[in-house]
């Protein structure tokens, strides 16, 4: 198959913002790293390992695709790099290379790959690798154990595994400020929840990704979490928890706004973002699951072609 040219044909007027694939990408990149350096500088060099396996392998991955499908090669808009980087934000430090090299090759093959590439992908590709590696590998990333070698200078157990079985009286340990601050375990680039703020904040100053996903995914997550915790305050931690540990910040910043599989109208993405918050709190409260956002973001990604088709009326008189 040769190179093809592809047109998108709708209603003029036409009007380009000047932003394409490799800006958003390497804005994304730039935006993930405040968390990644930390994620580095906590784990040492078996994290740098993993990312170097993750966004080679994704980058290799994303080569041997186009080449097999005789498709222009598209590793240098940089989506493939940001892939594998986000990958290695979930996963622990501990991690094996093919567990690494398998994840990506999901991501890139499955997840983006087989349906046509960038902007066909219904699924985020890096939520997709990794919900298969837990269901096979479950134990790959269990942080309890896959860190217990870590002499850390906080209580090394993941919150929330630690909230799950033995009650909220487990978090006294942490505070909130240690919390933001990554003084917890958990994925390379997911636990300094300062940087992941500051990073989606970079993204929405520069357009790459729209506040109503984050934001209502957030509140969310603190308004559902909030109930559960006036309902019963002696068995399900405060929203401020909630929102400080896990896959929360990371998921709300740069898991759920993916372009491909998140709302474009206004009114979906408040939709899309509260909706995958409150499921987020529902699986991890009342779920078999301890963190539920992998599957909070999939159930979100499914439903999006149905809120796109929330629209306002079109101005103008009726014949």
């Amino acid at each position: 198959m040769s190179k093809q040219n592809k047109y998108i044909v709708s209603h003029a007027p036409f009007w380009h913002d000047g932003s394409g694939i490799r800006e958003r990408s390497y804005h994304t990149i730039l935006a993930a790293l405040p968390a990644v350096l930390m994620g580095l500088f906590q784990y040492g060099v078996p994290a740098v390992g993993v990312v170097s396996v993750a966004v080679g392998t994704a980058i290799l991955w994303e080569w041997a695709m186009n080449k097999a499908m005789k498709r222009p090669l598209t590793i240098g808009d940089g989506n493939a790099a940001l892939i594998g980087l986000i990958f290695a934000m979930l996963i622990p430090a501990t991690t094996p290379w093919w567990a690494v090299a398998v994840g990506t090759l999901i991501a890139i093959g499955i997840g983006k790959q087989i349906f046509g590439g960038i902007g066909g992908n219904p699924f985020n590709p890096v939520v997709v690798s990794l919900s298969i590696l837990i269901v096979s590998w479950g134990h790959l990333v269990d942080f309890d154990t896959a860190l217990v070698s870590y002499d850390f200078a906080f209580n090394p157990s993941y919150p929330l595994g630690v909230l799950k079985y033995f009650g909220v009286a487990a978090i006294d340990d942490f505070s909130y400020l240690g919390l933001l601050l990554g003084q917890q375990a958990g994925g390379i680039g997911a636990t300094f929840g300062l940087g992941l703020i500051l990073g989606g904040i970079y993204l929405i100053l520069k357009g790459c990704v729209r506040w109503e996903i984050p934001v209502a995914f957030l509140a969310g997550v603190f308004i559902s979490a909030l109930i559960f915790n006036i309902v019963d305050p002696s068995r399900y931690a405060s929203p401020f928890f909630h929102l400080l540990t896990g896959y929360t910040l990371i998921g709300a910043f740069f898991l759920a706004p993916e372009d491909s599989s998140s709302p474009v109208n206004p009114i979906p993405m408040l939709i899309y973002g509260a909706g995958g918050g409150v499921m987020t709190v529902l699986i991890r409260n009342i779920g078999v699951f301890v963190d539920g956002v992998l599957l909070a973001v999939l159930l979100m990604n499914l439903i999006n072609p149905l809120l796109d088709k929330i629209r306002p009326k079109a101005l103008g008189k009726v014949g």
